[in-house]
């Protein structure tokens, strides 16, 4: 389980990728969906291609 600063840096970090150009890794509303909106959705869903590393 990530804590809240994780969430934040996972679906920042993801949302920057996907304003760069990577492929989405669900379906997307081209017309209401932004980036991090899709970050988010990618978070719940599972499928971030992001892991965490602790220390």
């Amino acid at each position: 389980m990530y804590n809240k600063f994780e969430k934040a840096r996972l679906v920042g970090a993801r949302a920057l990728q996907l304003a760069l150009g990577a492929p989405a890794l669900v379906k997307v509303n081209k017309k209401t969906d932004k980036y991090i909106d899709i970050a988010k959705n990618e978070l719940e869903k599972g499928v971030l291609p992001i892991t965490v590393k602790r220390d």
